[in-house]
């Protein structure tokens, strides 16, 4: 039987722990291809590389695992993936683990997730996998039980199309972690500061601080769910047409 073929990367560089627990798992379910950035693109949504070129590099940080790193993006490196390097669409896109949470209004801005909808774009089966821990030194032990569990029954169930899971793991130990649940996304929101530096020349600079909260309370929610002790699962899409909306726009009567 010909094992699937999976299309690991992520956001936090070829070198991070995350990616390294997760290709462990997916080298046991399938052929692996890794094709993650060569340095951290946290934060960096779905830009795509358009004003400089793209490198590429045949590693060896994984034995028995073809890998490249790329100086691009995680959407760069789903592109030229399945453009350049892999003979056929993958079976499976798979990008993480991140290091901290990308729940709620976190995957706008998450390359992780974006490497999945890029995957979903194409009309692939994609999962972005996060863990609630922002630390380089993150236990993903505890956690890969759940993740193996969820690429199976990614591959062996009709995954919506043009679809991918937003999956986001509990900072707990496995035995505490009370199961999976499928949630809506959370309405929450970074109450962003910018702290005002200066550098040895005494010139001003910024750096991005913030507080997130603002949840709307629901308990149907990822963050409900994570707060709970569940792994968070939601399906998410590109389409971003505020579909609700459409009917209230139609009553403006823009062409009289």
């Amino acid at each position: 039987m010909t094992k699937p073929l999976i299309l690991v990367t992520n956001d936090d560089g070829i070198t991070a722990p995350g990616i390294e627990a997760l290709v462990s798992i997916a080298k046991t379910i399938g052929e692996v291809i890794v094709v993650a950035p060569d340095s951290p693109q946290s934060g960096m949504g779905h830009a795509i590389t358009v004003n400089a070129p793209l490198r590429l590099n045949r590693g060896n940080y994984f034995p028995d695992i073809v890998n490249y790193s790329c100086s691009g993006t995680p959407v760069d490196c789903v592109k030229i993936g399945i453009n350049k390097i892999l003979k056929k669409k993958p079976d499976l896109v798979v990008s993480g683990i991140n290091h901290g949470s990308n729940a709620a209004t976190n995957v706008i801005y998450s390359g992780t997730m974006s490497a999945a909808v890029e995957g979903a774009i194409e009309n692939i089966p994609s999962i972005g996998f996060s863990l609630l821990d922002h630390s380089f030194d993150a236990d993903f032990k505890s956690s890969k039980t759940f993740i193996k569990a969820i690429i199976l029954k990614a591959l062996k169930n009709d995954f919506p199309h043009y679809t991918c899971l937003n999956v986001n793991i509990p900072k707990l130990i496995e035995k505490e972690i009370k199961g999976i649940k499928i949630c809506r996304q959370a309405t929450a929101f970074w109450d962003n500061d910018f702290d005002e530096r200066k550098d040895p020349l005494g010139k001003k600079y910024y750096w991005l601080t913030g507080q997130f909260g603002g949840h709307d309370g629901g308990s149907d929610t990822d963050l409900s769910a994570l707060e709970k002790g569940y792994i968070s699962v939601v399906p998410t899409q590109f389409d971003m047409t505020a579909h609700h909306a459409i009917g209230e726009l139609n009553r403006w009567n823009f062409n009289q």
